[in-house]
């Protein structure tokens, strides 16, 4: 049989994909998923919502108002909801519960009624300077150093911590914290358990002493 009798095998001829083929409609579809889902991203991280943040430091009792809150906008990805949105006024008749920096974000949690604080402001007479770190929403211990009784020979009273961790709702200095032997008027928020224990300190012969609890500040 001779060569030129054989028939040479022929090629597969290559068909355009047409519109039916499952294998094309799933890569469009992948495709146009993966554009939206790139489009979504961008736009959910460049998307800011208003909330209320505090102006200044605000301490327990303070209530929240236009004059103690300021709208901002954030990012927030999670947990918007647990912020005040600043796109409505502040809730009237709430005051914040905790300390509150400056700049902070007002949380729901942090807000309450004023008739559920066991807290009483008290007025403290300090002399000599303060830290500067002492001021409104930084916590702080009252100390107490007794008077040597007149003609004492026994050993001299031992300072002691009256109350711990109190926030300073307030500084009345004047302009004179850092002059020494000026007077300072602190007001501290007491709760009442600690209430009588201050007003005793203050009532006795001796000098009271501010100390700033680290890490604290609004």
């Amino acid at each position: 049989m001779s060569d030129q009798s054989l028939s040479a095998p022929l090629a597969p001829r290559l068909r355009r994909p047409s519109w039916r083929d499952p294998r094309l409609v799933t890569g469009v579809v992948l495709v146009a998923l993966a554009v939206a889902l790139g489009s979504w991203a961008v736009s959910s991280a460049s998307r800011t919502v208003p909330v209320w943040a505090a102006a200044g430091a605000l301490t327990p009792g303070d209530p929240v108002t236009a004059e103690t809150v300021r709208a901002v906008d954030v990012r927030l990805a999670d947990g918007v909801g647990r912020y005040l949105p600043a796109d409505e006024p502040p809730p009237a008749g709430l005051v914040v519960t905790r300390a509150v920096g400056e700049g902070e974000l007002v949380a729901r949690s942090a807000l309450g009624d004023a008739a559920s604080l066991d807290l009483r402001s008290v007025a403290v007479p300090v002399s000599g300077a303060l830290s500067p770190r002492v001021r409104k929403g930084a916590a702080v211990d009252v100390w107490f150093v007794p008077d040597e009784g007149p003609g004492a020979t026994a050993a001299a009273p031992q300072p002691r911590a009256v109350v711990e961790g109190v926030l300073v709702e307030k500084v009345d200095d004047a302009g004179t914290r850092l002059v020494v032997g000026s007077s300072t008027t602190l007001h501290v928020l007491v709760p009442s358990a600690d209430l009588a224990d201050l007003l005793a300190a203050l009532a006795a012969d001796g000098t009271v002493g501010v100390v700033p609890v680290a890490g604290s500040g609004a």
